[in-house]
């Protein structure tokens, strides 16, 4: 058993001896295995961190691009936010300006209208007047042909053909004169020959005498009462009513009968002829008519004259008016042709900003070269 044992406790020894060796041998040779891979793996161990660090030098060289192009798209970003400003700045400047200059013109346009309006207010007003100082005469039949006129004697009469005759404003009825004598009827004409009186009177007793003589003594004597009479009047009236300086060198007898006035030039010439002498003229209410047309020509004339230098007068300043009004459109269109150049500059400034920030905005940064633009700059508006 001892030896049993003996024998069996070394080949357990040679057991564990042969196992230990068996170890050792794989031990050595995986160390060898392992030398051999190590040295073949140092290679590519260097290969592998020479291109780590080509990785880690192309991370810095992105990282360092990547500032870059912030501190490009910052620098742009704000060279295009201060454009952008300048821009709108100048845009409210250009905006302003066009406003006043607008509001200027069109208070100067309504200005000039307003003055073109009044002047064309006084011309309708003057024609008015010339329209009215037709209108206001009737004719030498219309008189003729009413038979209350022709059968009026005196002042009625007078004063019935004088109105109808003339404007209201050409005449007055029994104006005082400056010696107190009272006219019947003062006609203002320009001078020459300047105002003038028709005083009316009618020898009435002497002619219904003459009429009525029934014997040649009682015809003399209406006759001699008739020449008395005419001369009496044409003395009171030269006395009376022609006045230096104030009225004119002449007047009129007005007989309100044509009968009578008739009777005078047929039968009683030196009458007449003295009449002329003493500047006091004669007429019947058909010559009065006829003088008083020659009158009323002589005033439309004077008035037509005054108006038409009013007329020329106001033409005149009307002329002026569109002379500055002209001036004026010319003014503003320049306004407008300023204006317009300088949305024209804005517009390509903002063109070309565009561009620029659309190249940014693709990092076409080749494309990006100095450009020889013949810069416009923004033209001051004229005041």
């Amino acid at each position: 058993m001892v030896t049993i044992g003996k024998l069996t406790l070394g080949t357990t020894e040679m057991l564990v001896l042969s196992v230990a060796m068996l170890i050792v041998l794989l031990l050595i040779l995986a160390i060898r295995a392992a030398g051999k891979s190590a040295r073949m793996a140092e290679p590519l161990a260097q290969q592998m961190g020479s291109l780590g660090q080509r990785v880690q030098a192309l991370g810095d060289g992105q990282q360092q691009l990547a500032g870059g192009l912030t501190q490009v798209v910052e620098s742009q970003s704000a060279a295009q936010a201060n454009l952008l400003q300048h821009l709108e700045k100048r845009l409210g400047q250009v905006n302003q300006q066009m406003t006043e200059n607008l509001q200027g013109s069109a208070r100067r346009t309504a200005h000039s209208l307003g003055e073109l309006q009044e002047r064309l207010k006084t011309i309708d007003k003057a024609q008015e007047n010339i329209t009215r100082l037709s209108g206001d005469v009737l004719s030498l039949q219309d008189i003729l042909s009413n038979k209350q006129t022709r059968g009026a004697f005196g002042e009625i009469q007078l004063n019935d053909i004088v109105s109808k005759a003339l404007p209201k404003d050409s005449y007055e009825l029994q104006h005082t004169l400056s010696n107190g004598k009272r006219a019947d009827c003062l006609i203002h004409l320009p001078n020459p020959p300047g105002p003038i009186v028709i005083d009316s009177k009618f020898p009435l007793e002497a002619y219904e005498a003459l009429r009525n003589a029934d014997t040649e003594s009682q015809l003399r004597e209406a006759a001699r009462l008739l020449r008395a009479s005419v001369k009496k009047h044409i003395k009171d009236i030269s006395e009376r009513y022609i006045l230096d300086g104030e009225t004119a060198d002449g007047a009129l007898m007005f007989l309100p009968s044509e009968a009578v006035y008739a009777e005078l030039h047929a039968n009683f010439p030196e009458i007449v002829r003295e009449g002329f002498a003493a500047r006091v003229w004669i007429v019947s209410p058909t010559t009065c008519m006829a003088t008083l047309n020659t009158m009323r020509a002589i005033l439309k004339d004077a008035r037509m004259r005054e108006q038409a230098s009013s007329i020329r007068r106001e033409l005149g300043l009307l002329f002026t008016d569109v002379e500055r009004l002209g001036t004026r459109v010319e003014n503003l269109d320049r306004h407008f042709g300023q204006a317009a150049k300088d949305i024209s500059d804005i517009k390509i400034s903002a063109d070309k900003a565009g561009r620029r920030a659309r190249r940014l905005d693709n990092f076409d940064f080749e494309e990006i070269a100095p450009e020889n633009d013949d810069v416009v700059p923004l033209a001051k508006p004229e005041p």
